[in-house]
C-alpha cells in the first residue's frame, strides 16, 4: 500500500453504535467503534495483555473492553482500566493499542495510513457528486490485490472482449489515444482524468494522443489516488468504486451508482437498486478474468509488454511507483 495517504477501508453504515466492528485492512486485523458522540475510532484487534481479539468484546461509553479480562482502552489507544488492579489504579504505560486516525465522508470511513503529523491533509473526494446526488452501494470480494482491481478500471482495451453483451457492445475495438491528464499531482492529491475515444477499427491506424484535439468536455473517468474511481455517465448518473485492501491478495470492491435524475423516494429507490444491480453484473464480468492475473500485484517494471491503449495503466504505475519511493 501507498504510505501516507487516506484509504477508503468501510462504509459509515458498516460500524454500528453500540458495538465494535472487526475488518481486515492493509493487511491488518483491525477493531473499529463508535464513541458516545458517535466518532469512529479504529485500532489493531488485538490487547496487549493476552492477545484477544477486541472485536469479540464490548464497548463500555467511548472505550472498546477486551472480553478476557476486562481491560479497555480509549479511541487513542490508551488503556484506561485494568480491573485486577483496580478502578482507581493507573494502567500500565505500555498497555496501548496502535490505533489509526480516522475521518467519516461521503458515505465512507477513511484511515490514514502512514507517519503521525498535524494536521493531516484533507480527505479528497470527487468534487463533481455533491448531497443532489442519492446512491445504492452493493460490495464485491476479488481475489487480487487492489493494485490489479484499480487497473481494470482504467483499462480501455478490454471493453469489447470482456463486456461484449454489456458496455462493450458495437465490437470498437480500436483505441484511439486514450488521452490522460492530471488534474492535481501532489503528495496527498493525485486526481488523474481520462478520455476513451473507442471506435471499430475500419483499416486504418489508432490516432497518438499527440493527434487528439485537447478535451473541451468532462473526463470520462477519474481516478483519484489511493483507491477511489469515478465513470462520470452524465451530468445525473454516475459510478464509482473504492478499491479496499483486504491484503497483497484479497479486496473488497464498494460499487457504488449514483444519480439525481429519479427524485421521486419509491422511485429513487427502484432506480438506484437496479442501478447498483446492472453495476454488479458488469464487474462481475471483469472480476472473472482479472482474477486470473498473474503476478496478483502490479509494478511499473513487471515484464509486461503494454500498448499505446495501455497509457492510463503506466500512468497509474508510474504515479503510484513515485508515491511509494517518495514514502521510502
Amino acid at each position: 500500500m501507498i504510505p501516507n495517504q487516506w484509504y477508503a477501508i468501510l462504509e459509515s453504515n458498516e460500524v454500528k453504535a453500540g458495538r465494535p466492528i472487526g475488518v481486515t485492512r492493509m493487511g491488518e486485523q483491525m477493531v473499529l467503534w463508535r464513541d458516545t458522540q458517535g466518532r469512529v475510532a479504529c485500532a489493531i484487534d488485538l490487547c496487549p495483555h493476552r492477545g484477544v481479539a477486541l472485536s469479540a468484546g464490548k464497548l463500555a461509553g467511548d472505550c472498546v473492553e477486551c472480553p478476557f479480562h476486562g481491560f479497555q482502552y480509549d479511541p487513542s489507544g490508551r488503556c484506561t482500566v485494568v480491573p485486577a488492579n483496580g478502578r482507581n489504579a493507573p494502567a500500565p504505560a505500555a498497555l496501548r493499542l496502535k490505533t489509526f486516525p480516522t475521518h467519516e465522508a461521503h458515505g465512507f470511513i477513511w484511515i490514514w495510513w502512514g507517519e503521525a503529523r498535524d494536521p493531516l491533509p484533507p480527505v479528497r473526494y470527487f468534487d463533481s457528486i455533491d448531497d443532489t446526488f442519492t446512491y445504492s452501494t452493493l460490495r464485491d470480494h476479488w481475489a487480487i490485490h487492489y493494485s490489479r482491481a484499480i487497473e481494470n478500471q482504467l483499462d480501455v482495451v478490454h471493453l469489447p472482449f470482456v463486456h461484449h453483451n454489456t458496455i462493450g457492445r458495437g465490437n470498437r475495438s480500436l483505441v484511439d489515444g486514450p488521452l490522460t491528464r492530471w488534474a492535481a499531482r501532489e503528495p496527498h492529491y493525485n486526481l488523474l482524468n481520462l478520455w476513451v475515444y473507442n471506435r471499430v477499427d475500419d483499416g486504418t491506424p489508432p490516432r497518438k494522443p499527440a493527434q487528439i484535439a485537447e478535451p473541451t468536455r468532462r473526463p470520462y473517468l477519474q481516478f483519484l489516488f489511493p483507491n477511489v474511481w469515478h465513470n462520470w455517465i452524465s451530468d445525473d448518473m454516475r459510478v464509482t468504486v473504492a478499491f479496499a485492501p483486504i491484503d497483497d491478495e484479497n479486496t473488497l470492491m464498494y460499487l457504488r451508482w449514483y444519480q439525481r435524475k429519479v427524485r421521486w423516494p419509491v422511485g429513487r429507490q427502484v432506480f438506484n437498486w437496479l442501478g447498483a444491480l446492472g453495476n454488479l453484473v458488469i464487474e462481475r464480468q471483469d472480476r472473472r478474468v482479472v482474477v486470473t492475473q498473474r503476478p496478483k500485484r502490479s509494478t511499473l517494471r513487471m515484464g509486461e509488454k503494454l500498448i499505446q491503449g495501455d497509457a492510463p495503466i503506466i500512468e497509474y504505475r508510474r504515479r503510484r511507483e513515485e508515491l511509494l519511493s517518495g514514502a521510502r
